[in-house]
């Protein structure tokens, strides 16, 4: 299988996991970066052993097949469009984008231009979400009824070195973390048919206290706390909070109850824990082998859309996945604003499990 070559547009806070991330997988090799901030790119690039490049020129270079879009959430559609605009396969962080016209946008594109769009939280590929994902679909629990899915915390300011823009249009708990949540409960129990949702702003300011913005005075443009219900086109139902505005809490993080038991799930903002489940008549949490490899990173759906361009398969982190899960997050803050159910227009097929038992640094047989 060959090696395609991998840009990175966005050098900031989380392009060091990619670089890890990616390294593990043959099918790929990051060779070069750009950042609209070219001294921060160059740093960058001699940290790594990259070539450093503005945007322009690194989206000209005919030696780069997949670029990763690592900007600022509202500028991820932007970004994504001159990627695709430029031949490329384009693999973005999360959210897709911010508004559905966007994400449309960048998918219609990509269909017309014959390359893939892929998107993060590709979390769901490890160990932890993929052993829970075959858990369920060879029925230990039965057929899925319910689920709870709940991220609390009292925001970024505490450690980000630029929490700013987690308050400002395309912030807040819901598009930052709501993606984790939701793509994991699409991926266990496929897509989402309607929902309701609750939702408001506690503070209209934070002060940071990370030590390099300590003391900043961060306005707050979004909700901060999101509760709702997602009807799920099998008929199950889940209950999430994503919140900015909360303490302390002791609630799972994700449970999926069936009619012949209850999954505990792990973290989705990770690739591996533990998964238990408690069968019914029973009252003991027993936990379940992993069957699936937790030694990946973020990069994975990187890796993964690779392989899918070159074996003409569906890559599992795909841009229609990403705008399934922005079109139920945004859908959740429109029903508390309208004060009604909202039916979700979109939806897909669920992405395709992972084969169980891959060494380390493989995802296909």
């Amino acid at each position: 299988m060959d090696t395609l070559n991998v840009g990175i547009i966005g050098t900031g806070n989380i392009a060091p996991a990619y670089i890890r991330g990616c390294a593990p997988f043959d099918v790929i090799n990051v060779t070069a970066c750009a950042d609209i901030l070219e001294d921060r790119a160059q740093a960058f690039a001699a940290e790594h052993g990259l070539a450093a490049y503005n945007v322009d020129d690194l989206l000209a270079r005919d030696d780069i097949d997949i670029v990763v879009n690592l900007t600022l959430p509202a500028t991820h559609a932007k970004v994504s469009l001159q990627i695709i605009e430029a031949g490329k396969h384009a693999y973005s962080e999360k959210p897709l984008a911010v508004t559905r016209a966007d994400g449309e946008a960048i998918i219609k594109a990509a269909k017309a231009a014959g390359v893939r769009i892929g998107c993060a939280p590709d979390t769901f590929l490890g160990g932890g979400g993929q052993t829970a994902r075959k858990a369920i679909d060879d029925g230990l629990i039965g057929a899925p009824v319910a689920a709870t899915a709940a991220w609390l915390t009292h925001g970024h300011e505490s450690w980000h070195p630029n929490a700013g823009f987690y308050y400002l249009e395309g912030g807040g708990p819901m598009l930052d973390m709501g993606p984790y949540y939701v793509t994991a409960l699409i991926n266990l129990m496929g897509p989402v048919a309607r929902v309701s949702g609750a939702a408001r702003m506690t503070f209209p300011e934070r002060i940071a206290t990370a030590e390099a913005i300590k003391g900043q005075r961060l306005p707050v443009e979004v909700n901060t706390h999101v509760a709702g219900t997602l009807e799920f086109e099998s008929g199950a139902i889940a209950t999430t909070i994503m919140s900015f505005d909360v303490w302390g809490n002791n609630l799972p993080m994700i449970e999926i109850h069936g009619s012949e038991g209850s999954l505990s799930v792990p973290d989705p903002n990770r690739f591996d824990g533990e998964v238990s489940v408690v069968k019914g008549g029973t009252n003991e949490w027993v936990d379940i082998p992993l069957t699936h490899s937790t030694n990946i990173g973020r990069g994975a759906g990187v890796a993964d859309m690779a392989y899918a361009i070159q074996s003409g398969r569906p890559h599992r982190a795909s841009g229609d996945l990403a705008f399934h899960a922005l079109d139920v997050m945004l859908a959740l803050e429109e029903s508390s604003e309208q004060g009604r159910h909202i039916e979700i227009g979109s939806t897909l097929e669920q992405p395709l499990a992972a084969p169980a038992g891959l060494p380390d640094g493989e995802l296909d047989m």
